[in-house]
This record gives C-alpha cells, structure tokens and sequence, in this order.
C-alpha cells in the first residue's frame, strides 16, 4: 500500500470508527476544553499525523542504515505518549477509551503500512 493510499485508509478507518462510536452513545465532549470533537476533526488530525509519520519515514530512509526499525520503533514509541492525553483531559470513561481505541486503529493501519514502505 503506498503511502497516500496508506493515509486515506487511515483516516476512513478512524472517521468510521469515530461515527460508530458515536452512534452507540460516545459523546467525545473534552470538558476541559470545553468542545466536542467532530468527525471532521478526526479525520484532519488523523490526516495530520499520518503526514508526519510520513515524513519521519522518509527522513529515516534517507539518512538510516535500518529505516523500518527505527521507524517501527519511533512509531510505536510516539503512539505510546499519545494515548496519555485523552486520560489529562477531564473526559468520562467512554470517550477515553474510545480516543485510546481510535490512537490505536491510526497506528495498526499506518504504521505497518509504511514501514512495508522502508523494506
């Protein structure tokens, strides 16, 4: 899957699973910011980073001996702090265990995708 292709994935996967979420009664409301996340914002900052995994892979292939590694590594390590936020934020259970879920399909979809990529 090429990386445009791994990025438009990643963005429907996560929309649609946003929109289930929602459906069966996950409010998304970050009272500390006091907002609720939409669908359309799921999928811009999924969008967003899956750019910058991009980028960090294509650096990586350009200046490492082993850019899938490093890359997996880097990935992972970065989707790891992710899922701290979503407990920092004053939301109820469900939407932080749906934030977490969505962190996680983002990651499962890009970032085999692109470290196929570096190989």
């Amino acid at each position: 899957m090429n990386r445009v292709l791994a990025t438009l994935a990643t963005i429907v996967a996560t929309t649609l699973a946003a929109a289930l979420a929602r459906a069966v009664g996950v409010d998304f409301e970050i009272p500390d910011g006091g907002e609720t996340i939409s669908l359309a914002g799921f999928a811009v900052v999924t969008g967003f980073f899956a750019v910058v995994g991009i980028v960090i892979a294509v650096a990586l292939r350009r200046w490492s001996a082993r850019p899938a590694e490093r890359f997996v590594w880097t990935a992972v390590s970065l989707t790891a702090i992710s899922l701290v936020p979503p407990f920092l934020v004053g939301a109820n259970t469900a939407t932080i265990v749906a934030l977490v879920g969505l962190h996680l399909l983002a990651a499962a979809v890009m970032i085999p995708a692109l470290a196929r990529s570096l190989h």
